[in-house]
């Protein structure tokens, strides 16, 4: 690395602070230091780069393309020595391990099974954020997310859960005499839907549905989204996994099933994760494995 070439550390930093917060003055806040000050260090940072890191012609702050990418990079690189010297000198060590993750996905796999890793680290709190919002991966926050899609999300590591094919289903009473063959057959019939997700309303754009669907829209924590489903409330589209035995004992009927090209996965910031989060990691993993086996 040509150290000579790299632009000053306190740039970098504020530069970062200044993405991370938002304005400049809650930048100076962070760093100890005047509005001014952060300001005229972006500036510097630009000069040596040569590149525009932040549009000046708002009046709010937005970062440019490069900006972004400057931004993104350097709160995986800060991010990544926070933990390592939280790490080599223990201030980490009493912190609860954080895990955020869907509502449905807390409470249809994770909290069913959460007493084992009790049973196996009883030392280790745990704290649970059930929440459909994206939630940032910082220092001190966030140790593991457990998102569901395709794996592709930047500054993170991603890896493979389980495979999660998605399925249309409904209450046996809701379709009751319908011959339903192709999905604009449920325009005219009411949805559920995670609050705070949009599963249901991009399957229907992507058949094309979306502006022509004439039944309601309800959107329901991700907890009660299948007891909705099950009382015929509305059709769903729902991970198949939390509703095979639904299907199964004939509670529900599977109308449509998308490919299996969506998962859930373990998503944790770039670098070594910290011991307790190694070890629910791990768990994740046998856990993920003893349930394909049973299947």
């Amino acid at each position: 690395m040509d150290w000579l070439s790299m632009p000053p550390l306190t740039a970098l930093r504020a530069f970062a602070a200044l993405a991370g917060t938002g304005s400049a003055s809650a930048a100076g806040d962070a760093l100890n230091v005047s509005h001014a000050a952060i300001s005229q260090q972006v500036k510097t940072l630009e000069a040596h780069m040569g590149v525009s890191l932040v549009d000046r012609t708002g009046r709010t702050l937005r970062l440019t393309d490069a900006g972004r990418s400057l931004a993104d990079s350097l709160s995986a690189g800060f991010g990544s020595i926070a933990r390592t010297i939280d790490a080599l000198t223990g201030a980490d060590a009493d912190r609860p391990l954080q895990i955020s993750t869907t509502p449905g996905f807390a409470a249809q796999w994770l909290m069913p099974r959460l007493l084992d890793f009790r049973n196996r680290h009883p030392d280790v709190d745990v704290m649970i954020n059930p929440t459909p919002d994206r939630v940032p991966l910082e220092p001190g926050g966030i140790d593991i997310a457990i998102r569901h899609g395709l794996g592709h999300w930047p500054g993170v590591e991603a890896e493979c859960l389980f495979v999660s094919p998605l399925v249309v289903v409904a209450a046996p009473s809701l379709v009751a005499g319908r011959a339903i063959t192709k999905p604009a057959d449920l325009l005219d019939l009411p949805w559920v839907q995670e609050y705070g997700t949009s599963e249901s309303t991009d399957w229907l754009r992507r058949k094309g549905l979306a502006s022509v669907r004439i039944g309601g829209m309800t959107q329901v924590p991700g907890n009660l989204l299948l007891e909705g489903v099950r009382q015929g409330q509305g059709v769903s589209l729902t991970v198949r996994q939390w509703v095979e035995d639904d299907i199964a004992a004939g509670r529900l009927c599977l109308l449509f099933e998308e490919p299996e090209d969506t998962a859930y996965y373990i998503v944790t910031a770039p670098g070594p994760p910290r011991q307790k989060a190694k070890a629910f990691i791990g768990w994740l993993r046998r856990q993920a494995a003893e349930t394909a086996l049973v299947n």
